[in-house]
């Protein structure tokens, strides 16, 4: 197979049953040495072995002209590193050796009562009042930030204000918002 090179008819390898499309012929031949390849070189992705090992293919079939490659052996393995790199940057980049597993515990779930549900709605309803009485640009600028997740340089952008403005706004919906729950709760 290696330097092999299929010239006008479709990639296909004899295998023991018979001829096989390429890129299958590659799976069956190389699956459990990549496999083994991800499990030695990245224990901490043992799990992901196979996930990692389904990426290589599936780059290979995306490059199109894989029945080409003249050194198989040596470019499935190149890919393999590729894919293993690739995983540790992403892993790094979420911090992913940060994240602790949930663990369900129904003991600190509180329960929905009638009083939590009126409390809520009086919060909800606070809110809303404070934020209605707020200058229109003070109040856009809170609700870009708070509900839909804007930063400041986004939202100084589309209310045509400078960032030092925004932060200004922001600050004052705050303090507007402390003072009424302030007063609520005397």
């Amino acid at each position: 197979m290696t330097g092999d090179r299929h010239e006008g008819r479709p990639p296909a390898v004899v295998v023991a049953g018979g001829e096989q499309p390429f890129l299958e012929a590659l799976a069956v031949r190389y699956r459990g040495a990549l496999t083994r390849f991800f499990e030695r070189r990245a224990p901490q992705l043992r799990s992901d072995a196979e996930d990692l090992t389904q990426e290589v293919f599936l780059r290979l079939a995306a490059r199109g002209d894989a029945e080409n490659i003249e050194r198989v052996d040596g470019y499935v393995f190149q890919t393999a590193a590729s894919v293993l790199t690739d995983r540790a940057r992403r892993r790094a980049v979420r911090c992913a050796d940060r994240h602790v597993e949930y663990e369900f515990c129904p003991e600190l779930i509180e329960e929905v009562s009638a009083e939590r549900v009126r409390l809520a709605r009086k919060q909800v309803a606070m809110v809303r009042t404070v934020l209605e009485r707020l200058p229109d640009r003070v109040r856009s600028a809170f609700v870009l930030h708070r509900f839909e997740e804007l930063g400041y340089a986004e939202i100084a952008k589309r209310l045509g204000v400078s960032v030092s403005s925004i932060e200004k706004y922001i600050s004052q919906a705050l303090k507007e918002l402390t003072a009424a729950r302030m007063r609520d709760e005397l």
